[in-house]
């Protein structure tokens, strides 16, 4: 009998969206291979507290994980951002595949679209922002604290939904996300990174399977982009050395040209009061190390402080 490969993934469109593309190209590089889809519910998806009290980037990722350990799946597909820094032993990270447009995004409302050119700058004063990202809450606070903010769950289906119902007047969102789900007409203004860093590994797709499945491993590796893979071991280098999670306010972004990564980080109070940046630049064969050492230069300037005020 033929071998089914089994790909794991969320219930979510998005989620299913992201498998469905990493289906296509394992298709595009062998014709003959057989695959499915396998929905896997995390806690991530039924829980609706904030992410910092349900246990942070874990919880949409650790169901999958149990379900490569047990042979329900072969791989899993993960948006990077949500995957932890340190993997359990017995998995590893086979690809991450280009990556899509790593900035945040604005989305406006009814109420907010007759500002002219859309930016952060232009929003009405007092207007209700979604978001539950501590991240993207303490740049946006550092930028205009006369803005409202309130938490926002839920997919971007749902999310849109409350837009659109005139709960929020501006959501921020991935421009990646919107992006792969056909709904870049709702992109209001793409955010510059020098004004609000991303996620580390934001944009990114990472496909984890089992580390002995040697030949999966293999087969996967035409998937992966060297200077996403690249970038992306810098960002997550940074924030594995400041131990933190989405559930801390951590911004970084890398790119990688002419051999030479780039890469600035950010750590925030949680209220935006406080922002420590920096960047560093070096060889591309130093990615990991040169993300530990800002990490250790902005702890070295009081980012342990900023974050322990935020937990």
């Amino acid at each position: 009998m033929k071998q089914i490969l089994v790909i794991g993934s969320r219930g979510s469109k998005l989620a299913l969206t992201q498998a469905r593309f990493v289906q296509g190209e394992l298709k595009r590089i062998d014709p003959s291979l057989e695959t499915r889809i396998e929905i896997i519910t995390t806690s991530g998806d039924v829980k609706t507290d904030p992410l910092s009290v349900i246990g942070g980037k874990g919880v949409f990722t650790k169901e999958l994980e149990d379900a490569l350990f047990d042979g329900r799946i072969d791989l899993a597909v993960h948006s990077l951002k949500d995957l932890p820094t340190i993997l359990p032993e017995g998995v590893t990270i086979s690809a991450i595949c280009k990556r899509e447009d790593p900035r945040d995004a604005l989305v406006l409302g009814r109420k907010a679209q007759n500002t002219g050119n859309a930016s952060i700058a232009s929003l009405p004063k007092k207007a209700i922002v979604g978001t539950s990202s501590p991240r993207r809450l303490a740049q946006l606070k550092h930028l205009r604290n006369d803005l409202v903010f309130a938490d926002v769950r839920g997919n971007v289906d749902t999310r849109l939904r409350k837009l659109d119902e005139g709960q929020y007047d501006v959501l921020v969102l991935a421009c990646a996300g919107l992006r792969r789900l056909g709904l870049e007409n709702r992109i209001s203004a793409a955010i510059p990174s020098e004004q609000m860093l991303p996620s580390p590994g934001q944009g990114a797709l990472a496909i984890e399977t089992r580390a002995e499945d040697q030949q999966i491993t293999n087969a996967l590796g035409k998937l992966d982009h060297k200077f996403t893979r690249l970038a992306c071991t810098a960002e997550r280098a940074f924030l594995r050395s400041l131990g933190g999670g989405c559930q801390l306010p951590i911004a970084a972004y890398a790119s990688v040209r002419d051999k030479t990564i780039k890469l600035d980080g950010l750590v925030a109070d949680v209220h935006g009061k406080q922002i420590l940046k920096d960047r560093i630049s070096g060889s591309i064969d130093k990615a990991e190390q040169l993300g530990s050492e800002l990490a250790e230069r902005l702890l070295a300037n009081g980012a342990r402080e900023l974050l322990d005020s935020s937990e």
